[in-house]
């Protein structure tokens, strides 16, 4: 009988031992795992991106609420020096309004803001950007489709037709709005009784014309690195 009650108890410890350790093993799984703080860089209001479009848009086409694409040129950089955007980068815009050309030498417009910014790695940004110019001298339209044209404080820049070549050129909308345009806008119209009768260009703005993005807000990114991130 002693024998019976030795081997009984002998039973239980084993029991209690090996459930005790199914129980440090569970607690050992709950415990949280620490995740690694990836530090992250500003870069400020102001900044200039430099693009150069990805294909070819037209006021004559476009539609509100449309996207396109536009890719990073030089490196964008933290204010402490660090590249959070490479070149090869994509920066994404959204149509707000399209105006076709008309007549009277009308021009097209288009008016597009930027969004987000999606990096070589997969990882995106959300950003508030708008069109403006890569020189900060008067608006201009080349050879090479660069368009240029200079952003001032209260004036909203966006794509007007224009150009020897009928290409989109910057121009500024006072307030955005009914205001006039500034910049070349017309050219060869044939005098004032030919403008009455002749439609305007459309704003085309090619594949490969290049211009810059800037910053309305401040935005922070980790350091860019080619690695993909689990959560981009």
């Amino acid at each position: 009988m002693k024998r019976v009650f030795d081997t009984r108890t002998i039973v239980g410890l084993l029991a209690i031992l090996l459930l005790a350790g199914v129980g440090d093993s569970f607690a050992q799984k709950r415990r949280p795992v620490k995740k690694k703080v990836v530090p992250v860089y500003t870069v400020p209001t102001g900044t200039i991106i430099r693009v150069r479009m990805d294909r070819t848009i037209s006021s004559k086409t476009a539609q509100v609420g449309s996207t396109f694409t536009t890719t990073v040129t030089e490196p964008v950089y933290s204010a402490s020096g660090v590249v959070v955007i490479p070149v090869g980068g994509k920066v994404v815009a959204r149509v707000d309004s399209v105006t076709p050309a008309a007549k009277k030498g009308k021009p097209g417009q288009i008016d597009a803001r930027f969004t987000s910014v999606r990096l070589p790695n997969g990882r995106t940004r959300a950003i508030n950007g708008s069109l403006t110019d890569l020189t900060g001298g008067k608006t201009s339209s080349d050879d090479e489709g660069t368009a240029s044209g200079k952003k001032m404080g209260h004036r909203k820049t966006i794509f007007i037709g224009g150009g020897a070549a009928g290409g989109a050129i910057l121009g500024a909308a006072i307030g955005g709005g009914k205001g006039a345009l500034i910049g070349g806008i017309l050219g060869g119209a044939g005098g004032l009784l030919g403008e009455r009768y002749t439609k305007g260009p459309e704003a085309e703005v090619k594949s490969g014309t290049e211009f810059g993005v800037y910053l309305n807000q401040a935005i922070s990114m980790p350091r860019f690195t080619e690695t993909r991130p689990a959560n981009p």
